[in-house]
């Protein structure tokens, strides 16, 4: 019941994930000003493309980090004679760590391929 509960948290966790809102800074005096917003605007598309769904890699890593967190405490808690509570103590820390890591991977690629399109278009990026 515990590992469905963590696992059940994990995936509500995962679909809270975004962007954040994240946008770089650009130096107005070095960049090309006329066509600043359209590249701003078509540039973070373009990086949410590439990226991908942040909430969908998240859930994907919160399953995969459960099962396998699920499996690993199962053999440590057959060690100590509780399976079934290592199985759900694995759940919960491989979900939530899973998400995490898929989550900010994805993060990571968005802002990448952001900052890159910007520069790509003749963009100064302070923050990259």
């Amino acid at each position: 019941m515990r590992a469905i509960f963590w696992s059940l948290s994990c995936l509500l966790l995962a679909g809270c994930a975004t962007y954040g809102g994240w946008q770089p800074t650009v130096d107005p005096r070095i960049s090309k000003s006329d066509t600043l917003s359209r590249d701003l605007a078509e540039c973070k598309q373009l990086a949410q493309e590439v990226s991908g769904d942040p909430a969908k890699k998240a859930g994907i890593g919160a399953l995969a980090g459960g099962a396998l967190g699920a499996a690993a405490g199962a053999v440590l808690g057959a060690a100590s004679g509780n399976a079934g509570s290592g199985a759900a103590i694995g759940t919960a820390v491989g979900g939530l760590g899973g998400a995490a890591t898929q989550g900010l991977g994805a993060d990571e690629q968005y802002k990448r391929a952001y900052i890159k399109c910007l520069e790509g278009r003749g963009q100064r990026v302070l923050n990259s």
